[in-house]
């Protein structure tokens, strides 16, 4: 689970990491990442919309993608705030799935530390 620290809570964040930071997209996600110069923790926000499916289902993959995020959280730089966005298809997508995609993503767009 992501501790508060690591969160977008704020509505404007989302927008601004959508809009101007860089994105990569798969068929189950779209990751868009936006490195900051604050000397602060990575924050990262989720959105899945009813297109997912019902509640249940959209908490599930929300759920997955925090875990996935949870993980990869030492070699996201600091400063960084990234949103995920689910896509239909990962309503049907298992744990592994959306961790192939969300990985490729990351790999692409950050300077990940080693």
């Amino acid at each position: 689970m992501l501790a508060r620290p690591h969160r977008l809570t704020d509505g404007a964040d989302y927008r601004l990491v959508v809009r101007r930071g860089q994105r990569c997209g798969g068929p189950r996600v779209i990751v868009s990442l936006l490195p900051r110069s604050d000397q602060r923790a990575a924050r990262f926000g989720f959105i899945v919309s009813k297109q997912v499916g019902t509640a249940v289902v959209r908490n599930t993959v929300r759920r997955r993608l925090k875990a996935i995020c949870a993980d990869l959280l030492s070699a996201i730089p600091e400063g960084t705030d990234v949103v995920i966005r689910a896509l239909p298809a990962s309503a049907t997508a298992d744990f592994g799935d959306l961790r192939a995609d969300v990985d490729r993503c990351f790999r692409r767009l950050s300077p990940v530390k080693s």
